[in-house]
Protein backbone atom coordinates (compact mmCIF):
# COMPACT_ATOMS: atom_id res chain seq x y z
CA UNK A 1 0.00 0.00 0.00
CA UNK A 2 1.26 3.58 -0.49
CA UNK A 3 0.66 4.74 2.08
CA UNK A 4 2.96 2.35 4.51
CA UNK A 5 5.68 2.38 1.48
CA UNK A 6 5.32 6.41 2.09
CA UNK A 7 5.93 6.27 5.86
CA UNK A 8 8.64 3.76 5.42
CA UNK A 9 10.94 6.05 3.58
CA UNK A 10 9.67 8.96 6.23
CA UNK A 11 11.06 7.23 8.86
CA UNK A 12 14.29 5.98 6.59
CA UNK A 13 15.35 10.04 6.17
CA UNK A 14 14.92 10.63 9.55
CA UNK A 15 16.79 7.94 10.71
CA UNK A 16 19.45 9.90 9.11
CA UNK A 17 19.52 12.66 11.82
CA UNK A 18 22.76 12.74 14.00
CA UNK A 19 20.90 14.28 16.68
CA UNK A 20 20.11 12.26 19.28
CA UNK A 21 17.36 11.74 22.19
CA UNK A 22 17.19 9.62 25.11
CA UNK A 23 14.05 7.93 25.93
CA UNK A 24 13.73 4.93 27.98
CA UNK A 25 17.07 4.51 28.45
CA UNK A 26 17.95 4.21 24.58
CA UNK A 27 19.34 6.35 21.62
CA UNK A 28 17.15 7.57 19.07
CA UNK A 29 17.29 9.82 16.57
CA UNK A 30 15.70 13.00 17.01
CA UNK A 31 13.40 13.78 14.03
CA UNK A 32 12.38 10.08 13.93
CA UNK A 33 11.35 10.05 17.27
CA UNK A 34 9.22 13.24 16.80
CA UNK A 35 7.63 11.97 14.07
CA UNK A 36 6.57 8.39 15.72
CA UNK A 37 5.36 10.91 18.86
CA UNK A 38 3.33 13.17 15.80
CA UNK A 39 1.99 9.80 14.36
CA UNK A 40 0.91 8.46 17.77
CA UNK A 41 -0.78 11.28 18.94
CA UNK A 42 -2.51 12.08 16.05
CA UNK A 43 -4.00 8.17 15.78
CA UNK A 44 -5.58 9.35 19.36
CA UNK A 45 -6.71 12.51 18.52
CA UNK A 46 -8.13 11.58 15.37
CA UNK A 47 -8.30 7.54 14.60
CA UNK A 48 -10.09 8.13 11.12
CA UNK A 49 -7.50 11.09 10.07
CA UNK A 50 -6.75 10.87 6.28
CA UNK A 51 -3.85 9.52 4.65
CA UNK A 52 -3.04 13.11 3.41
CA UNK A 53 -2.73 14.06 7.07
CA UNK A 54 -1.01 10.66 8.14
CA UNK A 55 1.81 11.88 6.09
CA UNK A 56 2.40 15.50 7.07
CA UNK A 57 2.35 14.13 10.06
CA UNK A 58 4.80 12.25 10.79
CA UNK A 59 6.84 14.26 7.95
CA UNK A 60 6.36 17.33 9.78
CA UNK A 61 10.24 17.47 10.59
CA UNK A 62 11.49 15.59 7.76
CA UNK A 63 15.49 16.04 7.56
CA UNK A 64 14.94 19.19 9.48
CA UNK A 65 18.59 18.90 10.96
CA UNK A 66 19.77 19.27 7.55
CA UNK A 67 18.84 23.26 8.05
CA UNK A 68 20.38 24.07 11.58
CA UNK A 69 18.65 27.12 13.92
CA UNK A 70 22.41 28.20 13.77
CA UNK A 71 22.56 29.60 10.12
CA UNK A 72 20.44 32.13 10.63
CA UNK A 73 20.12 35.40 13.23
CA UNK A 74 19.29 34.98 16.99
CA UNK A 75 15.76 36.99 16.78
CA UNK A 76 12.01 36.77 16.12
CA UNK A 77 13.35 37.73 12.20
CA UNK A 78 15.83 35.31 12.08
CA UNK A 79 13.29 32.64 13.57
CA UNK A 80 10.52 32.93 10.94
CA UNK A 81 13.20 32.79 8.17
CA UNK A 82 14.45 29.67 9.45
CA UNK A 83 10.63 28.26 10.39
CA UNK A 84 9.97 29.09 6.58
CA UNK A 85 12.84 27.71 4.86
CA UNK A 86 12.15 24.75 7.05
CA UNK A 87 8.41 24.35 5.58
CA UNK A 88 9.80 24.66 2.57
CA UNK A 89 12.27 21.67 3.07
CA UNK A 90 9.87 19.66 4.94
CA UNK A 91 6.91 20.32 2.43
CA UNK A 92 9.73 19.30 -0.88
CA UNK A 93 11.35 16.23 0.81
CA UNK A 94 7.98 14.85 1.40
CA UNK A 95 6.77 15.78 -2.42
CA UNK A 96 9.88 13.58 -3.75
CA UNK A 97 8.65 10.76 -1.82
CA UNK A 98 5.30 10.52 -2.57
CA UNK A 99 5.86 11.08 -6.43
CA UNK A 100 8.56 8.24 -5.48
CA UNK A 101 5.62 5.79 -4.40
CA UNK A 102 2.96 6.81 -6.63
CA UNK A 103 1.13 9.05 -5.05
CA UNK A 104 -0.91 11.76 -7.33
CA UNK A 105 0.73 15.47 -7.63
CA UNK A 106 -3.24 16.57 -6.51
CA UNK A 107 -2.40 14.28 -3.28
CA UNK A 108 1.19 15.72 -2.63
CA UNK A 109 -0.03 19.24 -2.83
CA UNK A 110 -2.87 18.61 -0.19
CA UNK A 111 0.03 17.04 2.06
CA UNK A 112 2.43 20.03 1.01
CA UNK A 113 -0.52 22.81 2.32
CA UNK A 114 -0.66 20.82 5.53
CA UNK A 115 2.68 20.82 6.11
CA UNK A 116 2.93 24.68 5.51
CA UNK A 117 0.03 25.15 8.05
CA UNK A 118 -1.82 26.59 5.67
CA UNK A 119 -5.59 27.85 6.54
CA UNK A 120 -4.78 27.47 10.40
CA UNK A 121 -8.03 27.93 12.30
CA UNK A 122 -10.10 27.68 9.17
CA UNK A 123 -9.01 24.11 7.11
CA UNK A 124 -9.80 21.30 9.99
CA UNK A 125 -7.06 19.29 8.75
CA UNK A 126 -4.38 21.81 9.19
CA UNK A 127 -5.83 22.89 12.49
CA UNK A 128 -5.70 18.98 13.86
CA UNK A 129 -1.88 18.89 12.53
CA UNK A 130 -1.62 22.30 15.11
CA UNK A 131 -3.24 20.66 17.67
CA UNK A 132 -1.31 17.39 17.31
CA UNK A 133 2.19 19.17 17.61
CA UNK A 134 1.03 21.38 20.87
CA UNK A 135 0.45 18.23 22.14
CA UNK A 136 3.25 16.52 21.51
CA UNK A 137 5.39 19.65 22.91
CA UNK A 138 3.19 19.97 25.85
CA UNK A 139 3.84 16.34 26.38
CA UNK A 140 6.75 15.72 25.61
CA UNK A 141 8.99 18.22 25.34
CA UNK A 142 7.66 21.34 27.61
CA UNK A 143 9.46 19.75 31.06
CA UNK A 144 12.70 20.30 29.35
CA UNK A 145 11.62 23.58 27.74
CA UNK A 146 10.76 24.91 30.80
CA UNK A 147 13.75 24.43 32.28
CA UNK A 148 15.76 26.74 30.30
CA UNK A 149 13.76 29.62 30.31
CA UNK A 150 12.06 31.90 33.16
CA UNK A 151 8.61 31.47 33.89
CA UNK A 152 7.38 35.03 32.38
CA UNK A 153 8.40 33.82 29.03
CA UNK A 154 7.18 29.88 29.61
CA UNK A 155 3.75 31.52 31.11
CA UNK A 156 3.87 33.44 27.12
CA UNK A 157 4.60 30.50 25.30
CA UNK A 158 1.81 28.33 26.98
CA UNK A 159 -0.65 31.64 26.37
CA UNK A 160 0.32 31.06 22.70
CA UNK A 161 0.33 27.29 22.09
CA UNK A 162 -3.11 27.69 23.53
CA UNK A 163 -4.35 30.17 21.50
CA UNK A 164 -3.31 27.90 18.26
CA UNK A 165 -5.26 24.86 19.78
CA UNK A 166 -9.24 24.05 19.27
CA UNK A 167 -11.59 23.27 21.80
CA UNK A 168 -10.77 19.71 21.38
CA UNK A 169 -7.28 20.47 21.03
CA UNK A 170 -7.85 21.91 25.13
CA UNK A 171 -9.82 19.24 25.67
CA UNK A 172 -7.05 16.34 25.17
CA UNK A 173 -4.32 18.94 26.63
CA UNK A 174 -6.08 19.36 29.79
CA UNK A 175 -6.45 15.30 30.20
CA UNK A 176 -1.76 15.04 29.75
CA UNK A 177 0.09 13.56 32.66
CA UNK A 178 1.83 16.83 33.39
CA UNK A 179 4.25 16.90 36.35
CA UNK A 180 3.24 19.45 38.72
CA UNK A 181 5.28 22.36 37.96
CA UNK A 182 4.23 22.36 34.49
CA UNK A 183 0.24 21.70 35.41
CA UNK A 184 1.23 25.08 37.61
CA UNK A 185 2.54 26.63 34.74
CA UNK A 186 -0.62 25.72 32.43
CA UNK A 187 -2.43 26.79 35.08
CA UNK A 188 -0.78 30.36 35.37
CA UNK A 189 -0.69 30.86 31.35
CA UNK A 190 -5.05 30.24 30.99
CA UNK A 191 -5.30 32.49 33.94
CA UNK A 192 -3.39 35.04 32.22
CA UNK A 193 -5.50 34.35 28.91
Amino acid sequence: MLLEKALLLIDEKNALDPNKENYLNEEHPKELLYSQRMFAQLLDFDPEASEELKIAIRAQHIGRWEIPRSDYPANKVGYFKWRNELKKKHASLTSEILSTVGYSSEFSDRVAFLIHKKALKNDAETQTLEDVACLVFLEYYFESFSLKHDEDKIVDIVKKTWNKMSEKGHEHALKLKLSKTCQDLVGKALQAS
